[in-house]
């Protein structure tokens, strides 16, 4: 069995966390973090996460369930901030017993982070792992119970912030790291730059592009061949068009689909203007057109109208791979380029 002494000794602080081999967080991408790819990333050695997305509590009870039927080590479960139903997931999820609880796409809603922990009178309360676009912010949900970070880059696919990952490391790490769990994501393709986040004090990554193709993972063949094609330029971050929706930018491959939601911002202004829509009706839009077009093209293989979230690492997937290949060559170039410091 191959061993890597120095990359497990820099992860060992983010492996314990999560109860895994490596300290290699999947990313929850909608569509494509489900049961088959979650639970071969866990029995892999790295950590699995189910893409909550716009699912149901029903559909995410199911999930979990199916889960837990393939998974023979820890998985957690990611949720959306903004989702009218957080509350009856978080139920589901401590329900469940689940072990680790990524909220994602905002600042969590007050009693949410107290929720997942609290757990029942047999089953201990969840991990909470918040995103953290900021020193100052990182510090805040720390105070308000988060146990862990992630720290991601502009150059990561879906929804992205403006800074770098490079930026965002160097700004957050030194200052955070050594009190507090932080996990670097955005643009990471090979252990190489694994090595560098680990050497700062990063206690582990998190990459979602890589694991996209794997022979696991459930989407289309389309979608993986236009991953294959694809360079670094040509996933590109979607813009807004109007001022009053503060819609978060969304990196994919640039196609009809990119145009389409262009179109769809501007559907939605002029909802605000017409039929006077809240904010937030006005944001579960967008995001509901996320999760239809990206369903299209992951399930239904329609890539030039779905939507093809990818990040800049897209041009280091080449072919399908088993999970199990992918996390040992990560793995691998992590320790030959920590054994060449």
């Amino acid at each position: 069995m191959t061993t890597y002494p120095r990359t497990t000794h820099l992860m060992q602080r983010g492996a314990e966390f999560f109860g895994s081999q490596y300290a290699i967080l999947c990313g929850a991408m909608s569509w494509v973090s489900e049961r088959h790819l979650v639970s071969a990333i866990s029995n892999a050695g790295g950590f699995g996460v189910i893409a909550c997305g716009a699912m149901t509590p029903a559909l995410l009870d199911a999930e979990i369930t199916a889960t837990k039927a393939l998974a023979k080590a820890p998985f957690g479960v990611n949720l959306i901030t903004m989702h009218p139903q957080l509350f009856d997931l978080i139920d589901v999820c401590v329900r469940h017993g689940v072990s680790h609880v990524v909220l994602a796409g905002g600042i969590p809603p007050k009693g949410s982070v107290e929720a997942i922990k609290a757990g029942t009178a047999d089953k201990p309360g969840a991990k909470v792992i918040c995103f953290a676009p900021t020193l100052a912010l990182a510090k805040k949900l720390l105070r308000s119970g988060a146990d862990a970070m992630v720290i991601e880059g502009s150059e990561a696919g879906g929804h992205i912030g403006p800074v770098s990952t490079s930026v965002l490391a160097q700004e957050i790490l030194p200052n955070l790291a050594s009190e507090a769990l932080v996990f670097v994501a955005g643009g990471i393709g090979r252990g190489e730059a694994i090595a560098g986040y680990l050497e700062m004090g990063a206690a582990g990554v998190q990459l979602g592009t890589r694991f996209a193709c794997a022979t696991e993972s459930i989407a289309h063949a389309n979608f993986k061949k236009a991953f294959f094609r694809a360079s670094a330029r040509d996933a590109v971050a979607s813009v807004q068009v109007d001022p009053r929706l503060p819609v978060i930018p969304v990196r994919a491959l640039k196609n009809k689909g990119t145009e389409a939601f262009t179109a769809k911002q501007l559907e939605v202004a002029r909802a605000l203007d017409e039929d006077g829509i809240a904010m937030d009706e006005a944001q579960l839009q967008i995001e509901h057109y996320w999760a239809g077009a990206l369903r299209r093209a992951v399930i239904d293989g329609d890539v030039e109208g779905g939507s093809l979230m990818a990040g800049q690492s897209v041009g280091m997937v080449t072919q399908e791979e088993p999970v199990a290949d992918i996390i040992a060559t990560l793995m691998a170039e992590c320790e030959t380029a920590l054994d060449r410091r």
